[in-house]
């Protein structure tokens, strides 16, 4: 017998996940792979989850129970130190093996070396694989070697690359029952996710979130099978209008890996459609973040431009009424209003108004960038390690491949230019033409220019 632990983290489906296809096809009988969650909330550096992904993990993990139950694997649910909990479980479980997908943030992966360095101290195999991105990113370097730092020549390499074929999901073990049989140690209990508490209570404010999301990993394949088949024909000129329903919105599937990149890639690439390599240039662009954060580990709360360190921009202390309204959809610009209450509603928000929204907040409020960033760290449901401080950056212009900081996005002509018939403004904004409507908190020319002059001071222009 060669027992198997199998340790999910952001990768929380049963197809294309190589550790877990790998584990099955070593093992002959029930009970030889048993699945671990983890909640990681203790060790250093690693950043507690934000409310609103709370609760799709709460979804994904009862969803992925289910799953591996099809496949006769049970789910065991932990919390505390994975440097503690993981090898006293795979002891307890006589496992042989731990297997899982690897991870790519710098406190994430030093809690992964240091349990790959003392597993095998008490004769414990481990193993782990590529399951959240389509190249790791040591595979990609300059013709000088080294990471990209620029996106553009980043995608020409990746674009032309083969990611290969997408896993099938493993034969099921046998049966659930059998499994337990075969594990007396389940006695001592699989975990209960409902003391975890991740899902909002008082107040319940996810109504929004339940409406709108299956955060299952059968949920975000036919999002993809929609996409593809209805909307990426028009993708490249209505991905920018919110109004309508012209991006994929498979981000929190991607985030939680219910889907795959791969899958993704493999899937899109059937497609005949010319506007398919737009929308597979926004999976390139998630990709580059991911490479970001593994070359930069300091990129979710340090400029990587160290000449923005000089930047005067205010704490929500320093300004707490400006970031309130900005947070509650209150400034007064109905363009970054209505995105902000779409955001607190459903979990997610446009990136065309995501991006107005934070330049309105750095550059025109005068906010640092990471207020904003943990902002959406605790209301989006797509909010990960990489893309969401990378994102931030971009707009504030002190990450890599930044926009220039002199491009500051104007909310009244963003409205004007893709909410013409402001059918996206007043869906979210039914007070729009009343007087109960909040007055702009901001002068849009008077704070751009004092943003420009501050940075022209740290430029040395």
């Amino acid at each position: 017998m060669t027992r198997t632990l199998l340790w999910f983290r952001d990768d929380l489906r049963t197809a294309d996940h190589e550790a877990l296809l790998t584990a099955c096809q070593r093992v002959e009988n029930p009970g030889d792979v048993v699945a671990l969650y983890l909640l990681d909330e203790v060790s250093p550096g690693v950043r507690p989850l934000g409310g609103a992904v709370k609760w799709w993990l709460h979804h994904a993990l009862e969803s992925l129970a289910t799953d591996l139950a099809e496949l006769g694997i049970p789910l065991l649910l932990r919390a505390g130190d994975p440097a503690e909990i993981l090898p006293a479980l795979a002891q307890e479980l006589g496992a042989q093996r731990v297997q899982w997908s690897r991870r790519y943030g710098g406190p994430e992966r030093l809690v992964d070396a240091g349990i790959k360095a003392a597993l095998p101290e008490h004769g414990i195999e481990v193993e782990s694989f590529n399951a959240s991105l389509l190249h790791e990113p040591w595979t990609v370097e300059t013709n000088t070697g080294g990471p990209y730092k620029v996106y553009t020549p980043f995608w020409k390499q990746i674009s032309v690359r083969d990611p290969g074929t997408p896993h099938a999901r493993p034969a099921a073990l046998g049966t659930l029952e059998d499994a337990a049989a075969a594990l007396p140690t389940l006695a001592l209990g699989a975990g209960n996710l409902e003391d975890w508490e991740l899902l909002p209570t008082r107040p319940d404010w996810a109504g929004g979130l339940r409406e709108n999301w299956t955060p299952t990993e059968a949920g975000g394949h036919e999002r993809l099978r929609e996409f593809l088949a209805h909307q990426v024909q028009d993708y490249d000129d209505a991905r920018d209008a919110p109004a309508g329903d012209g991006t994929s919105r498979i981000s929190p599937y991607l985030r939680f890996g219910q889907l795959s990149p791969r899958q993704v890639w493999d899937a899109a690439h059937q497609q005949t459609e010319e506007a398919v390599d737009k929308f597979l240039s926004e999976i390139g662009w998630r990709e580059f973040c991911w490479h970001l954060l593994f070359h930069f580990p300091q990129l979710p709360h340090t400029n990587l431009r160290a000449q923005f360190d000089a930047y005067p921009w205010k704490s929500r202390r320093d300004a707490p009424e400006d970031f309130h309204a900005w947070a509650t959809g209150q400034t007064g610009f109905p363009w970054v209003d209505a995105g902000q209450r779409q955001l607190w509603k459903t979990g997610h928000m446009h990136n065309r108004v995501r991006m107005a929204s934070a330049s309105l907040l750095i550059k025109n409020l005068g906010i640092d960038w990471r207020e904003g960033e943990a902002w959406f760290w605790d209301t989006l449901v797509d909010a990960d390690s990489a893309s969401n401080p990378a994102n931030w950056q971009w707009v504030a212009g002190c990450g890599m491949d930044a926009a220039p900081y002199f491009r500051i996005f104007n909310p009244e002509r963003q409205r004007e230019r893709f909410d013409p018939r402001g059918t996206y403004v007043s869906a979210w904004i039914p007070e729009l033409d009343s007087p109960e409507y909040a007055a702009p908190i901001v002068d849009l020319k008077a704070s751009r220019e004092e943003a420009l002059e501050h940075y022209s001071q740290i430029s040395g222009k």
